[in-house]
């Protein structure tokens, strides 16, 4: 990686966190919710608690008020799309007066989510309804894995399945109507599961210039057939350095328009494909990369499993018992020039009955920019599951119901890939491109590990875990730079630290774990703290 080389080889002995999904408000300042809105109806966020009794007793609540309008509602847009596999379950307090109320509907609140980019997000909206009480605060949840819900289109998926999800609605005593409502609510929550694949067991971040690490990869060159690659693709993998090197920090793999003759075979183009010496089972594999641009390129970060018998793959020799697909194949991130910025998923497994014939399941998604701008290519891998994202938006979770050879040939070590391909469709104007690669991490489940990061008598941080504001206590007789870093090593902060304290507002810093590098002629320590 092209910075902080210091900070983060003390990562590898320590613990890291995955962004959480957190949407919560209580309406007094502790709030991840910016956008909300009153759909035919008048809302007040910094209304004063006027029940404040039973089990809410705060100052500050929503005020909803449905004055008559048909579909009245009141949302907000949650800024990533939910991951229901980890945590399907929302709550909220609320608080109906009776003398609020007219007509004759239902007592209920309901909870509804959508797809808030799409033109018309109620049409495959999935709801779940519960009943309330008038006169007096409760709390209701709302549970996507465990209570009955409500497809608007039937032919939409089960929500634990869907990965659209981005915007929640909450909707009180029905809709299509005209009958007026008055109500409070409070303490909204949606807490996704921090990833528990949080220790970093293995990565590359390709800091020595020159060749690639042969002790992380093995170049693969052979042509499994004796005459081609498969697909009809029209390249020479080489272990040449004008196909693949290492440089300030970054791995470069470039597809050439060259013509090579190598295994009694001519080709016109040139490129790499790089296994690694590492295998691991279940556990999260992040790529951040820049993608190569131009019809008929295909680069891929993808896994196959170590037990695959494949001429002239790394692990063949040692451990190769199985063919593809039984072998099973992860696709963390496709990408073809002739689709530009369309990021594709799969996996790839046995036809049921059949281990010889493969099948597939995919999902892509739209990112601007992936051949002019870095972006994280993420896969969550568990007994369970197979979770695809983008920085840090899914597009894909595999989750078959029935696990066996033919589904899930995914309980066993798999290894990673890094290559670009040349397609057919190649255009004749193509010279070359490539795909930049800044780091590569895998990260499995361990407890958080705190050696080498405790506060120490003279330099104290507090609160931790912290919400908005970060006390530095200094009571050397210096006053040291502090410099505060993201887990991705992006240096955030910079100050002198003042005698007795220095306080930072680190209210915008999304939730997880960051480190304070300390520049002192008495202390060059790297502390951590975890923003909640």
């Amino acid at each position: 990686m092209r910075y902080l080389l210091s900070i983060l080889l003390l990562l590898s002995q320590v613990s890291l966190f995955s962004q959480a999904q957190i949407s919560q408000d209580n309406f007094e300042g502790n709030s991840t919710i910016t956008s909300w809105f009153g759909d035919d109806c008048l809302i007040d966020t910094n209304f004063t608690n006027p029940f404040p009794t039973g089990t809410n007793l705060s100052s500050k609540v929503l005020k909803y008020s449905d004055i008559g309008g048909q579909y009245a509602n009141v949302r907000f847009d949650a800024g990533f799309n939910f991951n229901l596999v980890t945590s399907s379950e929302f709550s909220l307090k609320i608080y109906v007066p009776s003398s609020g109320i007219t007509g004759n509907q239902n007592n209920q609140v309901s909870l509804k989510l959508q797809n808030g980019t799409s033109a018309t997000p109620w049409s495959t909206q999935c709801e779940i309804i519960k009943p309330i009480v008038l006169n007096q605060w409760q709390t209701i949840t709302f549970n996507f894995g465990t209570d009955a819900f409500i497809n608007l289109d039937p032919n939409s998926q089960n929500p634990l399945n869907r990965w659209d999800f981005n915007r929640v609605l909450i909707q009180i005593n029905g809709e299509n109507n005209n009958s007026n409502v008055m109500a409070y609510i409070d303490d909204f929550l949606y807490s996704g599961a921090i990833s528990t694949c949080t220790n970093l067991v293995w990565s590359d971040e390709f800091s020595t210039n020159g060749v690639v690490n042969n002790l992380n990869w093995f170049h693969q060159t052979q042509l499994p057939n004796g005459t081609s690659w498969y697909n009809g693709e029209l390249q020479h993998y080489t272990n040449s350095q004008t196909n693949s090197y290492c440089s300030n920090g970054i791995l470069s793999i470039t597809a050439k328009k060259q013509t090579l003759t190598q295994q009694n075979q001519t080709k016109q183009y040139t490129s790499a494909r790089l296994n690694s010496k590492f295998a691991f089972k279940y556990g999260r594999v992040e790529v951040r990369a820049k993608l190569p641009t131009g019809a008929g390129t295909w680069p891929a970060i993808w896994m196959l499993g170590k037990n695959i018998i494949e001429p002239g793959g790394y692990w063949t020799a040692s451990h190769g018992t199985t063919n593809w697909p039984a072998c099973g194949e992860i696709d963390i991130m496709e990408h073809w020039g002739t689709n530009q910025n369309i990021i594709s998923s799969a996996v790839h497994h046995p036809i049921n009955g059949n281990l010889s014939i493969g099948e597939y399941t995919t999902n892509s998604q739209y990112k601007a920019g992936v051949s002019n701008n870095f972006h994280i290519y993420a896969m969550e891998w568990n007994a369970q599951s197979i979770t695809f994202s983008v920085d840090g938006v899914n597009h894909l979770i595999y989750n078959p119901t029935i696990k066996n050879q033919y589904t899930w040939p995914f309980d066993a070590e798999q290894y990673i890939l890094l290559n670009v391909a040349i397609e057919p469709s190649v255009s004749s104007s193509f010279v070359q491109s490539t795909m930049e690669v800044d780091y590569v991490r895998v990260y499995q489940e361990a407890a958080l590990a705190t050696t080498n990061f405790q506060n120490s008598e003279r330099i104290k941080l507090f609160p931790n875990p912290v919400s908005d504001k970060l006390t530095i206590l200094n009571l050397e007789n210096t006053n040291p730079t502090a410099e505060i870093y993201s887990i991705l090593g992006q240096k955030l902060h910079s100050c002198i630290l003042l005698t007795n304290e220095t306080n930072i507002d680190v209210s915008n810093y999304q939730n997880g774990i960051y480190l304070v590098k300390l520049i002192s002629e008495s202390d060059n320590n790297t502390y951590k703290f975890i923003k909640k």
